[in-house]
């Protein structure tokens, strides 16, 4: 990169033009250039250094916020170009997001609690929930689409700053200890294979693998994540064909399964309350679809590709969550003593996908392989998401500034340092009870998104009362959400269902003597009690103590995109017509895609 000298100079030669976008496009010529020249004519070692420093270093101070803003830009998006992110990378990503701990280990804690049509009811009743927390993202992405902070700053907006605030540090929270849970997690995997090394020698090098992706990176990151997405599909797509196999008695020693364990030991561990035991473990498998919505957002076309993302989801849900979990209810006892969260026995193997293929013993070394890959690769992501989220709290005024510090490369410098430090707390993996570390970790995530997903649809349920109230029509938005605000109140309901059902069985447990459980509690329940000390911690310091934003006083101006009404109406006539006379099976493949 050169040095402010030279920049200003390029931005000097625009200075007899009369409109600042000339000065704008000399910074992104001299921006373009130095950061191709900086690339070749500078050694590795040195490039990392400088790519260390603030991004705010190499520019001129006396430029114009507007100026300065583009250089920014595009400087980011230089870094975002090398990366050499393709469609099938994105594609994998989407369908693949969600495959990682809860799906593959925590879902066994869930099978022993709850029994194979708990397990199943649970899934459902979440991934039900969690279209019209897609079409609700959706639509306020498209309408509040370069708001600082992500989909957890709608709150601040359009309900209220307090709960913005506990929202955001519960959701960093989240994500700050989910790099600790996926390298917990990876020890547990490995007792598969051997018990006599110490997990912290594993853990070492999963740590320093990930910190060095995460600082470094390398050209070839987003091929190793497709690798690993591919790798988890496949996986999924080959264990429900080998599963039906079993079920059927067509491989292993077993013989035919059918639905034997749905009678002995039983359909139910524990009853209703047993049921409402794999809320949790279910919203944590299926964090993080909510991404897809804001991915989908910055598309050409929101208005054609977030249904699509919508559908996909469903898709999902049903092809690689519902049908694998039935299948293992079908396969796995809820009893097993091999399940996580079970009473004694064994557990050098604690993911239901292991133990149901354990009677093909290499098909079982391939499914434990792919779940330690699925696992990393989660915990890389974590503590890439982690860093990005302290960064856009110190933005938004939630967190000291000294976090809002990015380098040259795009990289939130002292925030990723920060979160590799707590990144550390994953050596605990040698400690005698693992499992109960395992659950701390998994509540705090799982109430997080929860929330998360709660803020989401309360935000649009606000924003649709005061579209209402100040004589805003919808059909100026540029996407309308298909469930609309009553998609969002039934995801509200499911959602504070959830929390009051993890609130029951957190202060009385499954398989407890009946009395209150205080240990217990805290262990399932902390992310809540986080957010409530965060919501009121807050309203004591800024002294606000108003529940919502009045609907007559939200901002629909501020941030907001406006769509002329005339002109989407008539891109949907012209898409109308596009596929009016179109072939059945392209009509079809709109239809279902």
């Amino acid at each position: 990169m050169g040095d402010s000298k030279d920049l200003a100079c390029a931005i000097s030669n625009s200075q007899g033009k009369s409109d600042e976008t000339s000065s704008i496009e000399n910074a992104a010529a001299y921006t373009e250039t130095n950061l191709n020249a900086t690339s070749d004519s500078t050694s590795r070692w040195a490039r990392f250094k400088n790519s260390m420093k603030r991004m705010e270093d190499d520019i001129d101070p006396n430029l114009s916020e507007a100026e300065k803003a583009e250089i920014r830009a595009l400087k980011s998006e230089g870094e975002k170009l090398k990366k050499g992110i393709k469609i099938r990378h994105l594609v994998l990503i989407a369908i693949a997001t969600g495959i990682g701990t809860g799906l593959l280990v925590g879902s066994g804690s869930s099978l022993s609690k709850g029994g194979p049509a708990g397990l199943l009811i649970g899934i459902i009743i979440v991934g039900s929930m969690l279209i019209p927390v897609m079409e609700a993202a959706g639509e306020l992405a498209v309408t509040y689409g370069d708001l600082t902070g992500g989909f957890n700053a709608y709150n601040s907006i359009l309900v209220d700053t307090s709960m913005c605030f506990a929202v955001s540090w519960n959701y960093c929270i989240q994500w700050l200890v989910v790099m600790p849970l996926e390298l917990v997690t990876a020890s547990m995997t490995i007792k598969y294979w051997t018990t006599s090394v110490n997990p912290d020698a594993f853990v070492v090098i999963f740590y320093v693998v990930i910190i060095i992706a995460n600082f470094i990176g390398s050209d070839g990151y987003a091929e190793f994540e497709f690798f690993l997405n591919c790798s988890k599909t496949l996986m999924i797509i080959g264990f429900s064909i080998l599963s039906i196999i079993l079920v059927c008695g067509g491989a292993g020693d077993h013989g035919y399964y059918g639905a034997h364990y749905w009678h002995d030991p039983g359909a139910f561990a524990h009853g209703f309350k047993g049921v409402c035991a794999v809320f949790v473990s279910s919203a944590f498998s299926l964090g993080c679809t909510e991404f897809l919505a804001f991915s989908a957002a910055e598309q050409p076309n929101p208005r054609r590709s977030i249904p699509s993302a919508t559908k996909q989801v469903f898709y999902r849900i049903v092809f690689l969550f519902v049908i694998p979990l039935f299948l293992i209810g079908l396969l796995v006892p809820y009893n097993s003593p091999d399940l996580l969260g079970s009473s004694g026995g064994s557990k050098t193997h604690s993911s239901p996908f292991v133990i149901a293929v354990s009677t093909v013993p290499v098909v079982s070394h391939i499914v434990n392989a792919v779940i330690l890959l699925a696992v990393l690769s989660v915990g890389n992501s974590a503590l890439f998401c982690s860093s990005r989220t302290l960064q856009a709290l110190a933005e938004q005024g939630f967190a000291p500034q000294f976090f809002n510090y990015i380098d040259r490369s795009g990289k939130p410098l002292r925030a990723l340092i920060f979160s590799s430090i707590i990144g550390l707390f994953s050596f605990i993996a040698a400690y005698d009870k693992q499992e109960t570390v395992f659950n701390w970790l998994l509540s705090i995530s799982g109430l997080s998104t929860i929330l998360s997903w709660t803020g989401i649809v309360l935000s649009h349920i606000r924003f649709r009362k005061a579209l209402a109230c100040q004589g805003y029509s919808i059909s100026e938005l540029g996407y309308v959400s298909k469930t609309g605000v009553w998609g969002s109140w039934y995801a509200f309901t499911i959602n504070v269902l959830i929390l009051i059902a993890q609130f029951w069985i957190a202060l009385w447990p499954v398989g407890g003597d009946g009395s209150a459980d205080a240990e217990n509690f805290f262990m399932n329940y902390l992310g809540m009690v986080v957010a409530i000390v965060f919501y009121f911690g807050h309203k004591i310091w800024t002294k606000n103590w108003r529940l919502f934003i009045p609907a007559d006083e939200i901002d629909l101006v501020k941030g907001r995109k406006i769509f002329d009404a005339d002109v989407l109406a008539q891109e949907d006539a012209e898409d109308r017509e596009k596929y009016r006379y179109a072939a059945w099976y392209v009509k079809l493949f709109r239809i279902m895609c």
